[in-house]
């Protein structure tokens, strides 16, 4: 992927900054011609073209031995935790415990290529903003320190001891510890994220924000109040004794892969699965297990029984017509569907849910939903049936207005029919990053509980801040406003990951420092603060070598199991840091010599750093002697052990209103989605291979009756214009493709479309922006896309 740059400048310096006839980087991917193809999405997930896929990213980037070896290591006892998403593994494991997006994720971070000084000599910000996100990442691991001095187009490499003196002295120069935020990753370890909010705190505030306030934040609110933990209540062995497994708002077969073993062993064991979703996903409607003789010559197991595909949130309706249906059949038929007992002993609020249905209206559920009254009676039989039933979801239900709702809405089914508590039933949030679900148990959070306050101040004698930090909404709003001068990320791209790109974009060049902990490039190395810095770090699959020895690091997995994750190639530079290590050096030179927490000798040997945690944070008692057994050890979950953590002690029914989706004519909702080819802002290649879409990433999918009504058609470009509260933002030069989804809906790929998120809208309580309800509309654009033979 080596390249030469556009212009072959030599770093420069200009004693006022830039002179104004050098651009800005660019804070969007590059528009560039792309020979889009588009062919019939794929019949079924899995099989041979996901072991070929597997390979061909794992060789290219590492080699045949070297790859294979690697990922003979991954999520295995001795080896190390999947760099990607967070499904648990199961107690059993094959030699082969990955998938293919898995193996894509290694193959990035284990790659051989080289991100060097030299690189950054060649390379200056305007011209690397001019490359793709792709691009970005292909060129390799990062291996120096890197600084951009102010008034500076490319980077130049320091050392380690100057780097961490660069953020002290501009920390210390603070109005106030509120003036830094301090962003977390989901991929950083549980040892590194303890450290890093002590450091955070110690030093003087709350300004935490992670990648939880984007994503899954809607559901730990929402279960919170209603049940008492901000987790799921279900197991892996659970979905063995399932009878229902409903999957709503999520796509397995590209963001979890590995969940459809676990979907297709409840399959053949009778269970039934439903697929709720506004795009017919691949994983649900058929898995090749890529393992089985049946996976790789044979059919597969056809996955979904039933598919309703819902508006973009229509959600809250159907859920609804499901409630009132289930209340019908127990008003027939009294004490035949309604778990008395369990509603009358262990929950509230169920009188004022039941009147709130009576209230519903068949015809909205319907129009709102767009999901026909015969489908909702059919479920609701199923549910009547069983109280076995477990709930699944993702970004689906988490990225809207209503989010909460969505989310409480699915515990009250639950609490209806009594199905927590128990083998086979319960609520599965499903988790992206490898460990976001362990940082937050680990203190990451902007608004910590006062009880882990407390347990910090007595371990380590000191007051920690009380009031409440900046979410990332709140990150961006104050940096934009100048009320945020140091922005500090372990982990992530920030930039990419957020919404409102330009915004953000304008706000981290409103501070005076920005700092990436990073393992390769990627686009928010690219818009800084008037100075910045980049620290590369080990990755997940690094050996990490201690004055203590081979260190070890550990997890929680999206089911609350904690265990262990080692490394085991060699660094990919002598200049590497661990996650510890670089926290806790940085630590000692901001709080100086005399700060009490034995900063270096505690990542001379991370068991030292677990007994602290053990000391600190329930449910890890004796953590070091528990990790190190075989699969690890599951964390205390009172609802998932029959017991609500509710300040009542009891599941709670809620009551929400039914979202009215009111379009004006020409407008549709957009929702962005990822690629087969990406991990969250990662991108891998330019596949969608289950959608049948080749090539190309600025594409608009657009249900055919919606194209004809707009004037547009397949292959035409268009400029998308997202409309919040009279701010209009637009994103050029999206290529439509006419595809299976609901009328009045549109799908694009993020971070592309990532631009037309406005920063103000935001989910009710939890704050999370709105990534999947977008109010947009579409002109054409001057030009036509370059489209391949046969397209």
């Amino acid at each position: 992927m080596a390249a030469t740059p556009p212009s072959a400048r030599t770093a420069q310096s200009h004693e006022h900054g830039p002179t104004p006839s050098e651009p800005l980087p660019s804070a969007q991917p590059p528009i560039v011609p792309e020979p889009l193809r588009i062919g019939p999405p794929s019949t079924s997930a899995g099989g041979v073209p996901a072991v070929l896929s597997s390979m061909k990213h794992a060789w290219e980037e590492m080699g045949v031995a070297r790859g294979t070896q690697t990922l003979l290591r991954v999520n295995q006892p001795h080896g190390f935790d999947c760099p990607g998403c967070a499904w648990p593994d199961p107690a059993h494991r094959s030699a082969f415990e990955f998938c293919e997006n898995g193996a894509k994720a290694v193959a990035e971070e284990a790659t051989t290529a080289r991100v060097t000084p030299e690189f950054f000599r060649q390379w200056s910000l305007v011209d690397l903003a001019a490359q793709t996100d792709h691009w970005l990442g292909k060129q390799g691991r990062l291996t120096h320190p890197m600084v951009l001095r102010e008034g500076t187009t490319h980077y130049e490499p320091l050392s380690w001891d100057e780097a961490f003196a660069l953020i002290a002295s501009e920390l210390h120069a603070l109005g106030s510890p509120d003036e830094a935020c301090f962003y977390t990753s989901g991929r950083t370890s549980n040892e590194a994220a303890f450290l890093y909010q002590l450091f955070v705190r110690r030093f003087g505030t709350n300004n935490l924000p992670d990648c939880s306030n984007m994503c899954h934040e809607s559901s730990g609110t929402a279960l919170n109040e209603t049940v008492g933990i901000g987790k799921g209540t279900v197991t892996l062995e659970d979905f063995e004794k399932a009878r229902v497994i409903v999957v709503i708002g999520q796509n397995p077969g590209t963001n979890h892969p590995r969940m459809l073993t676990a979907l297709e062993a409840a399959k053949r064991q009778g269970c039934r699965i439903l697929s709720i979703n506004p795009l017919p996903e691949t994983g649900l409607q058929r898995f090749k297990h890529p393992q089985t003789v049946r996976g790789v010559l044979g059919s597969g197991t056809a996955l979904a029984d039933l598919f309703l595909q819902v508006r973009i949130n229509g959600d809250v309706a159907l859920l609804q017509g499901l409630g009132k249906a289930l209340l019908e059949r127990e008003a027939k038929r009294p004490g035949s569907v309604v778990a008395r007992d369990f509603v009358e002993g262990q929950t509230l609020g169920y009188e004022a849910y039941a009147a709130h249905l009576a209230g519903v209206s068949w015809d909205d559920v319907v129009e709102q939903s767009g999901i026909p009254r015969e489908q909702l009676e059919t479920v609701a039989d199923w549910l009547a049936e069983t109280d076995q039933v477990i709930w699944c979801w993702a970004m689906g239900l988490t990225q809207h207005r209503n989010a909460v709702g969505n989310i409480q809405e699915i515990v009250n089914l639950a609490l209806l029919r009594g199905s927590i508590g128990k083998p086979g039933a319960g609520l599965c949030p499903v988790r992206g990053h490898s460990n976001v679900q362990g940082d937050r148990t680990m203190g990451i959070w902007e608004k910590p509980p006062p009880a882990f306050l407390d347990a910090l101040e007595r371990e380590f004698g000191f007051a920690p801040p009380r009031h409440h930090g900046h979410d990332v909404v709140g990150a961006i709003q104050a940096m934009h406003a100048g009320g945020v001068k140091v922005f500090f990320a372990l982990g992530g791209n920030f930039l990419s990951a957020t919404p409102d790109t330009e915004l953000t974009a304008e706000a981290l060049r409103r501070t005076r420092l920005t700092v990436h902990v990073s393992t390769k490039l990627n686009r928010a190395h690219l818009v800084t603060g008037r100075r910045a810095l980049i620290l590369p770090c080990l990755g997940r699959t690094e050996k990490d070598s201690q004055a203590g020895g081979a260190q070890f690091v550990t997890v929680e997995n999206s089911m609350g199991v904690v265990h262990a994750s080692r490394g085991t190639l060699p660094p990919a530079s002598e200049h590497l840091l661990s996650e510890p290590v670089l926290v806790a050096r940085l630590a000692r030179a901001v709080l100086g010599p005399a700060d009490a927490v034995a900063w270096e000798t505690l990542v001379e040997d991370y068991d030292r750093v677990r007994d602290l945690i053990a000391r600190t944070i329930p449910g890890f008692t004796d953590f070091n002697r528990r990790v190190r057994e075989r699969g690890g050890f599951a964390l205390p979950n009172g609802p998932r052990e029959g017991r609500f953590t509710t300040k009542s002690g009891k599941g709670h029914f809620t009551v929400h209103p039914m979202p009215r989706l009111a379009l004006e004519p020409g407008q549709l909702l957009m929702m962005t989605i990822r690629t087969h080819d990406q991990y969250n802002t990662t991108v891998y290649g330019l596949h969608d291979r289950y959608r049948g879409i080749h090539n190309g990433r600025r594409v608009v999918l657009l249900n055919a009756e919606d194209m004809k009504e707009l004037g547009v058609r397949a292959g035409q470009e268009v400029d998308l214009t997202s409309h919040f509260e009279g701010q209009r933002r637009v994103a050029r030069k999206f290529v439509v493709v006419a595809y299976d989804i609901p009328r009045r809906c549109a799908a694009t790929y993020f971070p592309e479309a990532n631009v037309l998120v406005p920063l103000g809208s935001m989910a009710e309580k939890s704050r999370t922006p709105t990534s999947k309800s977008v109010v947009i509309s579409l002109a054409p654009s001057v030009e036509l896309p370059a489209l391949a033979p046969g397209a």
